[in-house]
């Protein structure tokens, strides 16, 4: 009979599940030490404790790993598509077989509640499925050169090499967004994981192993030094795409680095997502729309629900109940079950959330519900909403990455519209109304790469994630994902033509003879 209370069996569990994930970096099938011995902590954001040490990558291992990389891509790239696909289908078999594991791992270094880690695991599992299916179905073209001449083979062929930089606010998924599309175009790769999250990327690495990926296909190469260990990487031509997901003033030097050699990029950065309500909305749909769009992952997500736009003639009401739903959230650490929301990721994020609602409500706004972080251990920041939010603050102007809700009110449209498209930022909106041609015109004047209409959430597998503007480059995921590590190639065949040419007849066919 288990007589250990909850918080013991998930102390014990824990600790199991850290035992077991590799700590060094990852290159040519083998997991290694650092090259100069190095390590660096990797701590639990609900209460500042380390959870254990891992090698800390430097240049030479990164050249290493892209040593690695170009020596297997020869080989890799003639694997067949069904071949790629199966491993692929076989990593996702595992994921969902460990679930448990890897929803726990998530939980200890990133924060996120079990509940949420579990959905994370069920979501990055889905690109390992979605682009194994995909792998068998890259295709080409084959046609009849305009004037008969000569036959247009069109293939596409994997790029080669990538350097993919993941975030740690989803340590899973977005290693599994990546390096899914990659496996399935036949690409090499190399994993630079946040140093916050650097386990589950590790535990993935070795789950692919596992599930047939062969040896130097994928490098992990976790470190507190990013700059100094990307930059060789894309200085060096053998690298031939570089895949980051992150803040954008990252990507904009990231962006400059890759101009160098003229590198293939595919950028996912930041966002400043608004969040409309229009007078006919569905409120109590917004409401719940509203607590996912702004709490799913802490609020520490790129499509996060950042500005929240709402009619003036509906406001109060909508920010009445938001308040009441907000003010039910229990916050808490991950493994604790009674917990519906986690630590922000350390201290730094939690001290400028803080600053960004102190600096607001200095400015004019009221504070509604929460506001003020918790004594004792960990990085808790509590459910807030402000409202009367100025319309130059700096709240509107950034990612909050926190569970703050900052209400702005609008009277028209037009100016729902304006205040939306007013930002650098493209990745995401969300709009809420019942009115079928207002959705429509609404939803197309959005300058955004993706809208969720009545709805707050729009990940999916199925579907191209990305923005406009400075919030990216490129897609991931859908039936145009695998496309981010494919290169076109096109052969110009010289086959005389089958028919004979006779003088004038391009002045016939001109004329509409047949």
């Amino acid at each position: 009979m288990d007589t250990l209370a909850p918080s013991q069996r998930v102390a014990e569990r824990a600790h199991d599940v850290i035992e077991q994930v590799e700590k060094g970096v990852f290159i040519g099938g083998r997991w290694r030490p650092a090259e100069n011995g190095g390590t660096f902590p990797v701590e639990d954001p609900a209460n500042g404790l380390r959870l254990c040490e891992v090698a800390d990558a430097t240049p030479a291992d990164a050249l290493a790993a892209l040593d690695s990389a170009a020596a297997a891509q020869r080989t890799w790239a003639a694997v067949p598509p069904r071949r790629r696909g199966n491993i692929l289908r076989r990593a996702y078999d595992l994921l969902m077989a460990r679930r448990e594991e890897f929803a726990l791992l998530i939980t200890l270094e990133m924060g996120k509640s079990l509940a949420e880690s579990r959905a994370e695991v069920a979501y990055a599992a889905e690109y390992l499925r979605w682009f194994g299916e995909e792998a068998v179905r890259i295709d080409g073209t084959w046609k009849v050169s305009e004037d008969g001449t000569a036959r247009v083979l069109v293939t596409r062929r994997p790029v080669g090499p990538c350097l993919l930089i993941t975030p740690w606010n989803a340590p899973l998924a977005m290693p599994a967004r990546k390096i899914a599309p990659a496996v399935a175009a036949d690409c090499t790769m190399i994993v630079k994981p946040a140093p916050q999250t650097p386990l589950t990327s590790a535990a993935l690495a070795a789950l692919l192993a596992e599930a047939g990926l062969p040896d130097g296909v994928l490098s992990i190469i976790p470190t507190t030094r990013a700059a100094a260990v990307t930059e060789p990487l894309l200085r060096d031509g053998r690298l031939r795409k570089l895949s980051f997901t992150g803040s954008t003033p990252v990507g904009r030097l990231l962006l400059a680095q890759a101009a160098d050699t003229v590198l293939r990029t595919s950028m996912e950065l930041g966002g400043n997502a608004p969040f409309i309500v229009c007078q006919d909305a569905d409120l109590d749909a917004a409401v719940d729309g509203a607590m996912t769009a702004k709490l799913r992952n802490i609020g520490e997500a790129c499509i996060a629900a950042n500005r929240f736009h709402v009619h003036a003639d509906v406001a109060e009401e909508f920010t009445e109940k938001l308040v009441a739903r907000m003010s039910t959230i229990t916050v808490g650490a991950g493994t604790d079950p009674a917990a519906t929301l986690g630590p922000l990721i350390d201290e730094r994020q939690r001290r400028r959330v803080a600053d960004l609602v102190d600096e607001t409500v200095a400015a004019g706004a009221r504070l509604r519900t929460g506001g003020s972080p918790p004594d004792g251990h960990g990085y808790f920041y509590p459910p807030t909403v402000l409202t009367g939010v100025p319309a130059d603050a700096r709240i509107t102007r950034e990612e909050i990455f926190g569970p703050v809700a900052a209400i702005q009110t609008f009277t028209s449209d037009e100016e729902a519209l304006r205040d939306a498209n007013d930002t650098e930022f493209g990745l995401v909106s969300y709009l809420y109304t019942r009115d079928l041609n207002r959705a429509l015109s609404m939803g197309e004047q959005l300058e955004t790469g993706m809208v969720g209409l009545n709805r707050g959430y729009v990940s999916d597998p199925s579907a191209p994630f990305g923005g406009m503007k400075q919030s990216g480059i490129g897609r991931e995921g859908g039936n145009t994902g695998i496309d981010e590590y494919l290169e076109q190639k096109y052969l110009a065949i010289d086959i005389p033509a089958p028919w004979p040419q006779s003088p004038g007849a391009d002045a016939s066919a001109a004329k509409g003879v047949r």
